[in-house]
């Protein structure tokens, strides 16, 4: 018989199988984007325009059975086109229409564009998975997950997300331009066909869930669990952030931690998989002192100088 844990890898081959259909010589990307939708994480993805972070957005959601979706944010958007809005029906009471985010799998398609009032709509569904219109609580479908895109910051009509807002993506993932190969096989494949037409649902919607239940309920020891906590307490006291990972980003840490263990075949954490997803996890959270940057110091690199010098556990 089949374990739970080489279900999820199996069910992740399934997955990937599908969206290479689509985007090509891009699997580690893939792989973290998947990771994180199974910890229930939602991801930043920060590129320049045109290479493909909506169309993988997109399949994703198609092979995953997912209702999809999408706000193209411009500064004209408003929040009721996240949260939705009432109405009257006409007999003296009023009926809730539902935003856009009343979905499986949210595109905030440059997100960075609009306004921070539009932006902050996003917050309670990300961090309580509902939106409240009217004083009147909404429930978001499940599985639910925000992919947020923003194209560079400087770039012409972008402003920073706020912190906040930053601190409840799990991931910030770049695309990056494919190489020529990837990008000559791309052409190829959209001869006279569009491959995103191809990909087809390989799990339900309630076999996601599942999934994402064997990887909540994976084992995180005592040990673990502390090294993941000296870890993040470790950057609140490094001379080069100016805040380090809040709670949240420790939490997430957790969460990842277990989704990539489930992704490399085992139903327990251990330390290495921890070291895999911290840097992923709190780069994009951390805020450097202008001393690092004068310095010429990445989040990156301070957190791998906290990663080097914190002493991993050793399991029995």
């Amino acid at each position: 018989m089949q374990t739970r844990e080489n279900e999820v890898v199996a069910s992740v081959h399934q997955i990937l199988d599908q969206v290479r259909r689509v985007i090509v010589g891009k699997d580690e990307v893939l792989l973290w984007v998947l990771a994180a939708l199974l910890a229930k994480g939602h991801i930043l993805l920060e590129d320049v325009p045109g290479v493909g972070k909506t169309t993988m957005a997109l399949s994703f959601a198609r092979a995953l059975d997912l209702e999809y979706g999408r706000i193209q944010f411009t500064p004209d958007v408003l929040p009721s086109d996240v949260t939705g809005y009432s109405v009257p029906d006409g007999t003296g009471n009023m009926v809730y229409r539902p935003g856009g985010i009343l979905c499986n799998l949210f595109l905030a398609d440059e997100l960075n564009r609009a306004t921070s009032r539009t932006q902050s709509a996003l917050l309670e569904a990300m961090e309580e998975g509902q939106v409240t219109v009217d004083g009147v609580s909404h429930p978001l479908p499940r599985p639910f997950a925000v992919i947020a895109t923003q194209n560079p910051t400087g770039a012409a009509g972008t402003q920073l997300l706020p912190d906040s807002q930053i601190d409840r993506f799990a991931l910030r993932i770049r695309l990056g331009y494919p190489a020529p190969r990837d990008e000559a096989a791309m052409i190829k494949t959209r001869q006279g066909v569009n491959p995103l037409e191809t990909v087809r649902s390989v799990l339900t919607r309630q076999k996601f869930l599942t999934l994402q239940e064997t990887v909540e309920a994976t084992f995180l020891s005592d040990s673990v669990i502390d090294y993941i906590v000296a870890l993040c307490d470790a950057t609140r006291k490094q001379e080069f952030f100016a805040r380090g990972a809040s709670p949240r980003g420790t939490l997430s840490v957790a969460a990842m931690s277990k989704s990539i263990a489930q992704l490399r075949g085992r139903d327990f954490v251990v330390p290495g998989d921890v070291k895999e997803v911290f840097i992923p996890t709190l780069a994009h959270r951390m805020i450097l002192t202008g001393r690092a940057e004068t310095q010429g110091k990445t989040a990156e690199q301070v957190l791998k100088s906290i990663l080097d010098v914190t002493p991993a556990p050793r399991l029995r």
